[in-house]
C-alpha cells in the first residue's frame, strides 16, 4: 500500500511533522498521516540514538598498559565493569606497524600492550593502575615469568599529565603498601602510537582457553585476580 503521497512541504519542530497534504478524506488520509508520524518517530529515535553514542564516546577515555604478554592482561581487564573495549597490540618502538614476529626479536624495542576504553564515572584511571600493579610483577625488569625480553616489560604509557601523576602516585603507593618484595620498576612514559596487533590475538584467551599456556598460565592469573577485585568485575 503506498501510503505516503503528498505535497513535500515539511516543518520540524519537536519531533512533530506539520504536513501540507492534498484534501483527501477517509481511511487513506489516516493511514497517510499515521506513517508521516511514524516516520518523524522513527528518524527522531535514530538521532537520539546517534547523539547518545557520540555522547558516551566523548565520555570515554584510553589508558594504554604493558604488563608482559598481552594475552593474560586483556583477559584480566576484559572482566572489569566500566571496561568498554580491550584491543592487544604494541606500543613504544621505534618500527611502523610491526608484526609480532619483529616485536618478538626485541630489535623495534616494542612493548606488548593492551590498549584499553574506559568509562571513568565506573572505573577512575586509579583504579585501573591498581589492578594493573597486583596482577603483574612490575618490580622484575623486562620479564613476566618465562616470558623475557623488552617487550615484556612493565611500562605505562600516559596520555595527559593527569595520568602521568595519577600513574606516579599509584606506583609510589603500592611500593609503599609493601605488595611486592623490592621496589616496582614500572616505566611511566608518554604515549606515541598504538599498533594493532593481529587479529589471532585479539581476544585471545575466550577464543583458546584450551591451549596449555592458557590453562597453566592466564587461568591461575584470573583466579587470583577474580578473588581479589571480585567487587570490580562485571555483572
Amino acid at each position: 500500500m503506498k501510503i505516503i503521497s503528498f505535497n513535500k512541504n515539511y516543518l520540524w519542530e519537536n519531533s512533530v511533522i506539520v504536513c501540507s497534504l492534498r484534501r483527501e478524506g477517509g481511511l487513506e488520509m489516516k493511514l497517510k498521516i499515521i506513517g508521516a508520524v511514524l516516520l518523524v518517530g522513527l528518524l527522531s529515535a535514530q538521532e537520539k540514538g546517534i547523539t547518545k553514542g557520540k555522547r558516551m564516546e566523548q565520555h570515554l577515555e584510553v589508558a594504554t598498559l604493558g604488563a608482559g604478554c598481552f594475552w593474560c592482561v586483556e583477559a584480566v581487564y576484559q572482566q572489569l565493569d566500566g571496561v568498554e573495549k580491550v584491543e592487544s597490540g604494541y606500543s613504544g618502538g621505534s618500527v611502523k606497524n610491526p608484526t609480532y614476529e619483529q616485536v618478538c626479536s626485541g630489535r623495534t624495542g616494542h612493548a606488548e600492550v593492551i590498549q584499553v576504553t574506559f568509562d571513568p564515572s565506573k572505573i577512575p584511571f586509579k583504579e585501573l593502575l591498581e589492578v594493573f600493579f597486583r596482577t603483574h610483577d612490575p618490580t622484575t625488569l623486562n620479564k613476566q615469568g618465562a616470558d623475557a625480553g623488552t617487550q615484556y616489560r612493565s611500562v605505562i604509557f600516559y596520555r595527559s599529565n593527569e595520568q602521568k601523576a595519577i600513574a606516579e602516585q599509584v606506583k609510589k603507593e603500592t611500593d609503599a603498601a609493601k605488595i611486592w618484595d623490592d621496589p616496582a620498576v614500572t616505566e611511566i612514559t608518554p604515549f606515541t602510537e598504538f599498533y594493532k596487533a593481529e587479529e589471532y590475538h585479539q581476544d585471545y584467551y575466550n577464543q583458546n582457553s584450551y591451549q596449555p599456556y592458557c590453562m597453566m598460565v592466564i587461568n591461575p592469573k584470573l583466579s587470583k585476580f577474580k578473588k581479589e577485585f571480585k567487587n570490580r568485575l562485571k555483572k
